[in-house]
């Protein structure tokens, strides 16, 4: 069973759904599940986390609360120019916009000059490659390129996590920065606070979301305690900063501050802020707060634990449009309780409130109105027809109003024209989108909401939910909560019930998202391969081919015990092997595929199992050797033949295991200079005997023939051993040939003929030249509008004409072969196009 953040799972059954997908010269497995049974999600179970922040975007209008998704994800239209142009500049940046000074620091060129909206989106699309993109390496020096002002301006940028360090920002400390996002930048300590200080004169939005080390500088301990001495430093609060200075500052996210910070000294110094954000921060007086009563237009105090002195503090403020006083319910204890009269306040107080936020909180009296007094019909937003008695008393229905978690959320007349909450898909949506950038532990029991409307019910938002996932993961790379709830949650989002849907731009976002989450965690594998068997495989992986290969390699570790996602594992792996060309194949036999399924063999082996791990891995061997020389040579020299030998012995009934080992020492026959190996007493002994096999029909005499064929081309001067004779051999082939069924249905996929075609001009076997020419009349017969267009086109009819010719072919074999022209001919003259 598959494991969902602790809370969603899914369960799966992969066998039942899977097809096979014989692509390729040969067969292999199918990616995707057939129907419903084939992949269950069920359960749910609540896990708290962490930390939080508000709807509002600082610098934003108020109302643009909710959390932006990247522009790329707004529409399925081709990426922009400036977009194509920065991800190439990025990618390239020595020998672009820069060039290495001293092999290591990075300087922009002298001839360059580039203005705000270049260098913003150079550095915003900079943070968004190294948290995103698997194959970006950050430069350390990267913002050194911005550390001149006079042929670079920056105005609006936004960095997160531990990208950002103290040197970052000194680089471009003379820059006139307008906004600066900080978010869980970790790294950054005290040196960065008076870096800041360069910036006082023009910033206007400043968030330091989560940087709770900024407060932070080292000192040297001195007579510092024993164990401080272990360290040449000690960690020391900085308690002397404010934010004097920074006149024109408006807008400030102090969120998930540490505690001792003085947060109303080092405000106070801010005389007209607008927007202000304290977010998990505890205070016992918010008196200070009354000093912006004339312009604070919004408010977060998200998982404060607020009193009654707070609530009058909080009703002065007259021009709050927005507030946020929500909590997470599973974080701690609140002594605080929301009542009917505080609501009531809030709507007679705040006359200016378009937004508002109570998600969490447990409402101490009945705020609801009774069923019977409800009124009847449709659905209304009408502050008159409110089902919450408060708010009966709002001139006008609210922009947004946060329920979520809380009872409210599913009264049937709220006066908000968008509601996040737990009642249904709007809602739950809406959460997602509210609180996805700081507040992950909440985005996560609303995901796993949104996974069970997708498992149970259907999604009727599916492109918005899709994208909102995918900006979670993206916002949140390294949050083990998210990352299994969303993977899980992309399972039922990206199933062919919505294909028809999604773009393959959105299509790619997800197995990009995907791939960095199995990159992550070991526990979000298996819903991220089970996510992988929706698409089709191997077309929509190969843009990520080697990573993805390399991904589930590392998955197919031996050692690991977890059967279930080896299964699914070595089925991707399989399929990913299935339809490529023989370069991919090359490279990823180099990556060694080869080896770790002969490893995964010899493991089931030693366990005496043949489930279908062990199945698997042989047809991904039959597929990965197909026309390549080097994965067949490979499977040699790694004893591959023993363990042929060891799980034919071990498992003598297993018919499909004996068709994908026959299969796959097929391929390695097709190799002249490998056949040499085959010719042994023993190995030559087991292929005469399989000819008489009926396993799985006319398939594993079929390959065993085969796997001779090629070894009798090599004349009798090759055949190096006693016994059995080659005389004796040759017998028991004619034998076999002539009891198939012509009309066999296969269950194999050539791409190509060569293989064998070149087994008919020569008279050295005229049985091998009896074996190709019978499957080809067998694959013409029961496949004409498959397989006679790809005879034709490879000219086979030519060679079958001269092989009709030659005295040494047998009347048996020629007769089959003017068959075999009489079909092509007639299927030729009845596709012909006489529209003209």
């Amino acid at each position: 069973m598959l494991e969902s953040s602790g809370t969603a799972w899914i369960l799966e059954r992969l066998p039942k759904g899977m097809t096979r997908c014989r692509k390729s010269n040969r067969m292999g497995w199918g990616c995707k599940p057939e129907g419903q049974g084939s992949l269950i999600g069920c359960g749910s179970a609540n896990d708290p986390v962490s930390a939080g922040e508000s709807l509002l975007p600082l610098g934003a209008p108020v109302l643009n609360w909710p959390t932006r998704l990247p522009p790329s994800m707004a529409s399925d239209t081709p990426e922009s120019l400036m977009a194509l142009c920065t991800d190439f500049c990025l990618r390239n940046l020595d020998g672009t916009l820069g060039y290495l000074l001293d092999k290591e620091t990075l300087r922009l060129h002298p001839d360059i000059f580039l203005p705000s909206e270049i260098c913003d989106r150079l550095v915003n699309e900079y943070v968004e490659l190294v948290n995103a993109a698997c194959n970006f390496e950050p430069h350390e020096s990267f913002f050194s390129l911005f550390s001149d002002p006079r042929s670079t301006r920056l105005t609006r940028i936004h960095l997160r996590e531990d990208l950002v360090q103290d040197q970052d920002l000194e680089a471009i400390r003379k820059q006139d920065l307008v906004e600066l996002y900080l978010t869980n930048c970790e790294k950054l300590s005290a040196k960065s606070l008076q870096t800041l200080r360069s910036f006082s004169h023009t910033l206007v939005s400043l968030s330091l979301f989560g940087c709770a080390n900024i407060f932070y500088e080292e000192e040297n301990p001195g007579g510092c305690e024993d164990e401080c001495l272990v360290n040449p430093t000690c960690q020391v609060l900085v308690k002397d900063f404010t934010f004097e200075g920074f006149s024109r500052l408006r807008f400030l996210n102090l969120g998930r501050m540490i505690d001792g910070v003085p947060v109303e000294s080092l405000l106070r110094p801010l005389s007209s802020l607008a927007a202000l954000d304290l977010s998990g921060i505890q205070t016992s007086d918010a008196a200070f707060l009354t000093q912006w009563k004339d312009s604070l237009v919004s408010l977060v105090l998200y998982n404060m634990d607020l009193s009654d002195d707070h609530i009058r503090v909080i009703v002065q403020l007259h021009k709050l449009r927005h507030l946020d006083i929500s909590r997470d319910r599973l974080s701690s204890y609140y002594k605080f309780k929301l009542t009917r009269k505080v609501l009531s306040l809030f709507v007679q107080k705040l006359g200016n409130l378009m937004s508002l936020d109570i998600s969490g909180h447990m409402i101490l009296e009945n705020c609801s109105i009774s069923k019977m007094d409800e009124e009847a019909g449709q659905t209304s937003i009408e502050p008159s027809k409110s089902s919450i008695m408060p708010f009966r008393a709002l001139k006008r229905p609210l922009q947004f109003l946060g329920l979520f978690e809380t009872s409210l959320c599913r009264l049937t007349h709220i006066p908000a024209y968008k509601v996040s909450g737990d009642k249904n898909e709007e809602q739950v949506l809406n959460a997602i989108e509210a609180y996805t950038e700081h507040r992950p532990e909440i985005t996560s029991r609303a995901i796993n909401l949104l996974f069970d409307i997708a498992r149970i019910e259907r999604c009727n938002q599916l492109l918005r939910a899709l994208k909102l996932v995918i900006t979670a993961l993206k916002c949140h790379k390294y949050d083990k909560n998210i990352q299994v709830t969303g993977s899980a949650a992309l399972f039922y989002l990206t199933n062919s019930e919505y294909r028809s849907e999604q773009s393959v731009k959105l299509r790619r976002q997800v197995i990009q998202v995907v791939l960095n989450g199995m990159e992550s965690y070991q526990e979000v594998q298996r819903n991220c391969c089970l996510t992988l068997c929706n698409f089709s495989i191997p077309e929509e992986l190969e843009f990520q081919y080697r990573r993805v290969n390399e991904l589930l390699l590392s998955i197919l570790n031996p050692t690991r015990q977890d059967e279930s996602i080896q299964r699914i594992a070595v089925h991707l792996c399989n399929a990913l092997v299935c339809q490529v060309d023989n370069d991919h194949k090359e490279a990823v036999g180099k990556m060694g595929f080869v080896v770790t399924m002969l490893k995964l063999i010899q493991k089931k082996l030693l366990d005496k199992i043949c489930d279908q791990v062990m199945e698997f891995s042989w047809s991904a061997l039959w597929n990965i050797t197909d026309e390549t020389p080097d994965n067949c040579e490979m499977f040699l020299n790694f004893n591959g033949m023993k363990l042929f030998l060891d799980c034919l012995k071990e498992f003598p009934e297993k018919q499909e295991l004996h068709r994908n080992m026959l299969g796959l020492l097929g391929n390695v026959a097709e190799v002249k200079e490998l056949r040499p190996q085959l010719m042994t007493s023993q190995f030559i002994s087991v292929f005469s005997n399989l000819l008489e096999s009926k396993a799985d029909g006319i398939e594993v005499s079929y390959n065993a023939c085969g796997v001779l064929s090629h070894i009798m081309f090599d004349g009798p001067e090759a055949w190096g051993i006693c016994e059995p004779q080659r005389e004796e051999v040759e017998e028991r082939m004619w034998a076999a040939i002539q009891s198939w069924d012509i009309n066999s249905r296969r269950n194999i996929n050539y791409r190509s003929f060569e293989p064998i075609l070149r087994l008919l001009p020569q008279g050295i076997s005229p049985v091998s030249q009896h074996w190709a020419t019978w499957a080809l009349y067998n694959l013409v017969s029961v496949y004409p509008d498959k397989y006679c267009p790809l005879l034709i086109k490879e000219g086979g009819l030519p060679l079958l004409r001269d092989m009709i010719k030659m005295a040494t072919a047998r009347q048996e074999t020629k007769e089959m072969a003017r068959k075999v022209i009489g079909h092509c001919s007639n299927f030729k003259e009845e596709n012909m196009d006489t529209s003209r």
